[in-house]
């Protein structure tokens, strides 16, 4: 006799909408027999900052998880908003090569104007996303016709959810 399979679950592109991560959840519960849900592996497939109005309270709720959830397995995977949020913040482990992250610039250094890169305290030792995603844009609008909001990550939202300013750290 086979086991029965383990469900999975995969959820992407949260950007900071807790309500909709919320509504998401509980439809889940609902939906799922309760001991596939209770024991479910639960994959997020990143890209849980910026654009929405709640990153803070995101950040929170995916927190939170493994303590509500314990027989439940969570996997938390990066998205390059989450990168990008990571390399402002000091967070990205410093390249295997020896090379400066200030090396990551190069390719893109034709962006730097246009985009606004962030060139407050510690940009001269930030990769180039973490200075993508805390500056301030110098267009309103892509090329699409879509509002940033901030940054080219439309950072600015989550910037406000933790109240702080744009471009800042918040440790100061």
């Amino acid at each position: 006799m086979d086991p029965k399979a383990r469900t999975v679950i995969c959820i992407g592109d949260i950007h900071g909408h807790i309500s909709k991560i919320d509504k998401l959840w509980v439809n889940l519960q609902s939906a799922l027999i309760p001991s596939d849900f209770s024991s479910a592996l639960v994959i997020f497939l990143g890209d849980y900052c910026d654009r929405g109005p709640e990153t803070r309270k995101v950040i929170d709720f995916l927190i939170s998880l493994p303590g509500k959830h314990p027989y439940q397995t969570h996997v938390f995977l990066a998205g390059n908003h989450d990168f990008a949020f990571a390399g402002f913040m000091g967070l990205l482990p410093r390249p295997l090569d020896g090379s400066e992250f200030k090396d990551t610039w190069k390719e893109f250094e034709e962006s730097e104007e246009r985009e606004g890169w962030y060139k407050g305290e510690g940009f001269e030792d930030m990769h180039v996303q973490g200075r993508r995603w805390a500056g301030k844009t110098r267009d309103q609008f892509d090329s699409a016709g879509v509002e940033f909001i901030g940054s080219v990550y439309d950072a600015g939202s989550t910037f406000e959810s933790y109240n702080v300013p744009h471009g800042s750290s918040g440790k100061n």
